[in-house]
């Protein structure tokens, strides 16, 4: 008896000593360590990931970025940008280069599945357009046949586009680019006759060009591209860390919480609104975090509506609608799994 009570205890005691090491080696504990966190983004895209004359990043993805640093370190402002081409930005996020990919990036199948990746939500609906001049005199993707299209290479966008032009018995030239900035480089040029990438990308791209009001986005959305930042495989911590930093600013704008309301809101007698900040029971323990790491998030980055508003809405130079990043109960799609 005495024996086998020894053995169930060593095995016990290996066990926590594997733990601890698995422990050692998690993300949570390396960006806690480093005091940052290695955020890949684009290499310049105005609304979504973007540095200002100033160099400081700003844009949609890079808020998901202070957001995850804020529920982390408590300091929105703990971040380190690597810019990455779409070609770059996987291997980067593979390797341990980053620590997580925040790049106007689309979930798919075979990224979800075959890259060693997995995806943490979406923080930006999506879909595929076309973006050409208003001389070309063209009202409609169907339009198109025989054009020659700049498009960036290593992206879901060459395939959309391959797919939506056999489907419509159309022939294309494609023109393809490493970067978004040489499509739209090449577009202005006359390279090509259109432009194609996601629908927000064409807007941001559009007040590159040097007489923006000369082009047009066409109305055909060819495709879904659900936009959202991305992790390894293999450390769950880290994977519901940033799942739900995202979660939290869907939740604050449900809930009607903000960045100028978090305070007074910590005396609010709505449960869901306690458990959002922190007031009713410590949700953070359950990340690997303290109890203020959503009411972090909220005081320093802001709710969705925030977010979204200051970078690519009507407060931005994009002025892009809620459209189908609306909350699920205004008519959009957002919604966010409760904090309870």
């Amino acid at each position: 008896m005495f024996k086998k009570k020894s053995v169930c205890a060593a095995v016990a005691a290996a066990a926590l000593v594997i733990s601890a090491s698995a422990n050692a080696d998690t993300t949570l504990n390396s960006v806690k360590t480093k005091g940052y966190v290695q955020c890949g983004v684009s290499a310049g895209l105005p609304g979504f990931s973007n540095p200002d004359s100033k160099g400081n990043w700003q844009g949609i993805d890079v808020d998901v970025c202070r957001a995850v640093a804020a529920a982390v370190l408590g300091d929105a402002s703990k971040v380190k940008y690597t810019p990455l081409t779409a070609k770059e930005r996987f291997t980067a996020l593979q390797s341990g280069e980053i620590d997580m990919l925040s790049r106007n990036t689309t979930w798919t199948l075979t990224r979800d599945a075959s890259l060693g990746l997995n995806f943490a939500g979406v923080n930006y609906y999506d879909g595929q357009g076309f973006l050409v001049s208003k001389d070309l005199g063209v009202k409609s993707a169907k339009e198109l046949d025989g054009a020659a299209v700049c498009v960036q290479s290593g992206t879901t966008t060459e395939m959309n586009l391959a797919d939506y032009f056999r489907s419509n018995n159309m022939k294309y030239t494609p023109v393809v680019f490493d970067t978004s900035d040489q499509t739209v480089k090449g577009f202005e040029a006359g390279r090509c006759d259109v432009l194609t990438s996601d629908q927000s990308q064409l807007y941001a791209l559009r007040i590159k060009l040097s007489k923006p009001e000369n082009a047009i986005v066409l109305p055909e959305v060819i495709s879904k591209e659900p936009l959202g930042p991305v992790v390894r495989q293999g450390d769950d911590q880290w994977f519901n860390i940033v799942k739900w930093s995202l979660f939290a600013m869907i939740n604050a704008e449900e809930l009607g919480v903000s960045s100028t309301n978090v305070d007074a809101m910590l005396k609010s007698d709505n449960p869901k609104i306690k458990r959002l900040v922190g007031a009713d029971g410590d949700k953070g323990e359950m990340l690997g975090l303290d109890s203020k790491w959503s009411y972090n998030i909220i005081k320093q980055v802001g709710n969705y509506a925030e977010v979204f508003k200051r970078d690519v809405g009507a407060d931005s130079p994009l002025k892009i609608s809620r459209g189908l990043n609306a909350l699920w109960k205004d008519g959009g799609i957002q919604y966010a799994p409760p904090i309870r």
